[in-house]
């Protein structure tokens, strides 16, 4: 750039500046620090950025609205595992070519696995190029989540000058299938294979794993369908639920039981469905959660939202005005606290009654009473991924907790579990096999205990069979939806 072009632009001392001049004026930067960081984390512009004074200016008609300040890459809190500049070196038709390496290891910052703004993997510089950004033969590989650093070679720049194919035709990276390249990529993969197998086998040692949030709700679902499963189709009442009498029949109400676990009403005609409370039977910090799944004809209020149980104290119920426009509406309130379980179902119908008959199962006499399918303490009430050690099942059931565990030691869960301990929804139908297995195997056994086949191998294998089969297809579908 001459002293001429210098002046024109307004550029002190001997600078470049690059102008974006965007002419329509429908189009604004919305988020001036997104465009920073996004140049800042750019694996092409790293190295520039890191070599150069380099500063961002928005202007609108010739005035400066925002500066961005010196624009470069800023490196997560990490430890250096090789290097700085470690001298290695590869062979190639007799040749010997030697390039540099700086390996680190993040401390606990999430870096971006993959794109332009890629923040983990090996930046490949040769000369002032960047040419990729990669791991070698541990590309997309368990245990390379926290690894990052450089790796410079000035061979690959000069060989690619004399017609050597060292960048891919889709100039999309290094092109692997160059023997010069591939001999590049052995010697760097040997070079940090020690590290990344340090990785892999802490993973097999993790504590604890999680999954996003979107699984989490599915997993949520299905627990709580299939502990209404366990109560309604199998009539277990967990242990310690309720207070026996002398026929073995419940003497105390329930912690939570709708009035009538079935509303059967006409279309237009507004009604009351109650739920009823017993707190002390509930932690005094408990929250009710309540879903319900309406059809669209059907409206409720006030809609149910969470309520602290603390905020019920004084009137132990919780009530909803329902009401259908048509004889096709139906849903189902789900209401959960605590360990404990309430559900009811609703259904619009021309010919049903206008009134409702609904008497407190507790009035009635113990020998006239029906065990109750419509409310009980969850069967499962949560998950969790837990260290169990090497030689234990894939995935148990706590009959304590209540909860069923996913041993973070198993080969096939820990493929799946990432060097940030969070469990890939790609793999959501291995959670449904490990669910599917275990909810079965709990339910045949609680299903045989009561019985002379209680330790009968084949009827508990049988009965494993016959639940599968029932709930099967439902359990991975829930998984499937997402």
């Amino acid at each position: 750039m001459t002293e001429r072009d210098r002046e024109r632009l307004g550029i002190a001392g001997n600078g470049t500046r690059v102008a974006i001049v965007i002419e329509s004026s429908q189009v604004r930067i919305a988020q001036f620090s997104s465009l920073t960081e996004s140049l800042a984390n750019n694996i092409y512009l790293r190295d520039v950025l890191g070599r150069r004074h380099l500063e961002m200016a928005h202007l609108r008609d010739g005035v400066e609205i925002e500066r961005s300040g010196r624009i470069r890459f800023e490196e997560p809190p990490s430890l250096l595992l090789l290097g700085p500049d470690l001298p290695g070196e590869f062979h190639c038709d007799g040749q010997t070519f030697a390039f540099s390496l700086t390996l680190k290891r993040a401390l606990d910052a999430q870096l971006v696995p993959r794109g332009d703004e890629r923040t983990s993997g090996l930046l490949v510089l040769s000369g002032t190029a960047a040419l990729d950004c990669q791991l070698f033969d541990y590309e997309n590989q368990v245990g390379t989540e926290y690894l990052f650093g450089t790796v410079r070679c000035a061979a690959l720049s000069e060989q690619l000058g004399q017609g050597v194919a060292v960048i891919s035709d889709e100039r999309a990276g290094l092109n692997l299938e160059t023997p010069l390249v591939a001999a590049f990529a052995r010697a760097v993969s040997q070079l940090i294979a020690p590290f990344v197998m340090a990785e892999q086998e802490k993973l097999r040692h993790l504590e604890r794993a999680t999954t996003s949030g979107r699984t989490a709700h599915m997993i949520e679902h299905l627990l709580q369908r299939m502990s209404q499963a366990a109560i309604h189709d199998f009539g277990i009442v967990a242990p310690a639920s309720t207070t026996a009498g002398p026929s073995g029949t419940d003497v105390r109400p329930a912690a939570l039981r709708f009035s009538t676990p079935f509303y059967y009403r006409q279309p237009n005609h507004s009604f009351l469905v109650r739920l009823l409370i017993d707190p002390q039977q509930l932690a005094a910090d408990a929250v009710l959660q309540v879903d319900a799944s309406l059809s669209d004809g059907l409206s409720i209020d006030p809609p149910p939202t969470p309520v602290p149980l603390q905020a019920l104290r004084d009137k132990p119920c919780v009530e909803w005005t329902v009401s259908g426009q048509s004889a096709a509406d139906h849903g189902e309130i789900v209401a959960r606290a605590g360990n404990y379980l309430a559900w009811c179902e609703i259904v619009i119908a021309e010919h049903a009654s206008t009134h409702a008959h609904n008497h407190p199962a507790w009035q009635h006499h113990a020998a006239t009473r029906r065990p109750s399918r419509d409310h009980g303490e969850a069967m499962f009430t949560g998950y969790e991924f837990r260290y169990l050690g090497e030689d234990q099942d894939r995935a148990v059931y706590s009959p304590e907790e209540r909860k069923i565990l996913i041993n973070t030691a198993a080969p096939t869960v820990q493929l799946y579990v990432d060097g940030h301990g969070n469990f890939r929804d790609s793999a959501r139908l291995l959670l449904a096999e490990l669910f599917m297995d275990v909810i079965a195997e709990e339910l045949a056994r609680w299903k045989l205990g009561r019985s002379a086949l209680a330790d009968d191998v084949a009827a508990f294998h049988a009965a494993k069979r016959e639940i599968i089969r029932r709930y099967g297809s439902d359990i991975h579908l829930t998984f499937m939806r997402g």
